[in-house]
């Protein structure tokens, strides 16, 4: 049966549909606080707005950190690539919907050209990326926890949680295949190479054993384990706490549960690549969420857009910034692999198709 290709000026015409629908219904209507907003613009703490800067950039570095937690110690680049490396896939996927397989596949290519080894670099990305996700889901149930038993719920807080119970039991499921069964998931792999064109058994049973080699040596050794995990909610609640703390600046001081809630599901929400970042998504679950705790819609609104700023806008250009230091640096004689993204079955030729 031959599956139907849907032209790609469709598909983005489509994402450019949706992203004004949610425009349009989502954020639009946040704005009819704008006048009132003005008005609490001007009794904006600015030493507030420096520290909300600082705990963001705090959030970037504890990512890099993460980053450098998942990565065996053989081959791994210093800190301070990893942190440009890391800047320059996050202003990437700022800029285009779906922007995270790009950026995926710019952060494979930069880890290579700066040693990391292609099997290394796809098994950390996909371990990094799952752990993460796991951590947010497990920071918004804490909030829900905290929140429901005294304010009620909300059906879509049982919508995203169920979304998140289903996330941790697919990874704790892939973790169980990968450590437990390994020999038959290599198995099951190779047949499936087998019948893919342009994939070697070899090649990807190569990328399996390296992925539960290196969930092993995460499993048995707790102290590394507990630094990732760390790492992946400090890289979270520091974004978090940025956030409370540009709304503070506009005399606002959000609820641990109201922030936790609020913050926890917008971004597990965003994680659905409409829009580049989870833009319009973020603000327009963000600002009605905070007012429902508490807040006020000039507040909210002033607070969230102030911290997207920093959280959104702000990495693009750093990004460039980031990615011109590395071309000039320490990659600067390195060429960059022609790769796709690591969850793109071409993503490591030299390694599964030898």
């Amino acid at each position: 049966m031959t599956l139907l290709r849907v032209p790609r000026w469709l598909r983005r015409g489509a994402a450019v549909v949706i992203l004004a629908l949610i425009v349009e219904y989502a954020v639009l209507p946040q704005l009819a606080g704008a006048r009132k907003a003005l008005e609490t613009f001007s009794d904006v703490e600015p030493r507030f707005l420096v520290l909300g800067l600082v705990l963001e950039a705090a959030s970037l570095l504890a990512y890099a950190m993460l980053t450098r937690s998942v990565l065996a110690r053989e081959g791994r680049p210093s800190l301070w690539t990893l942190i440009r490396i890391d800047l320059t896939t996050l202003g990437v996927s700022h800029m285009l919907p779906g922007g995270a397989a790009t950026a995926s596949a710019l952060r494979y290519r930069l880890q290579r050209s700066a040693g990391v080894g292609a099997s290394e670099a796809v098994s950390a990305a996909a371990i990094q990326g799952a752990g993460s996700a796991v951590v947010l889901n497990v920071i918004l149930w804490i909030g829900l926890l905290i929140s429901i038993p005294t304010r009620g719920g909300n059906p879509i807080y049982g919508t995203a949680a169920a979304v998140g119970t289903l996330l941790i039991a697919a990874v704790f499921v892939g973790v169980i295949l990968l450590t437990r069964g390994s020999e038959r998931t290599v198995r099951v792999v190779r047949s499936v190479a087998h019948r893919t064109p342009g994939l070697s058994p070899d090649g990807a049973e190569r990328l399996v054993r390296t992925f539960a080699d290196r969930l092993r040596v995460l499993g048995a050794d707790r102290l590394q384990l507990a630094r990732a995990t760390l790492w992946a909610a400090a890289n979270w609640l520091l974004a978090a706490a940025s956030l409370w703390v540009f709304l503070y600046a506009y005399g606002h001081a959000a609820s641990v549960d109201g922030l936790l809630v609020a913050y926890g599901l917008a971004n597990v929400l965003a994680a659905v690549p409409i829009s580049p970042g989870g833009l319009g998504i973020i603000e327009g679950v963000l600002v009605p969420t905070l007012v429902g705790f508490g807040s006020t819609r000039a507040v909210a609104l002033l607070g969230v857009v102030t911290w997207r700023l920093a959280n959104f806008w702000l990495p693009i250009p750093l990004s460039a910034v980031a990615y011109l230091s590395l071309r000039t640096g320490s990659l600067r004689h390195r060429k960059l692999p022609r790769q796709r993204p690591w969850n793109d079955p071409s993503t490591i030729n030299e390694e599964i198709t030898t």
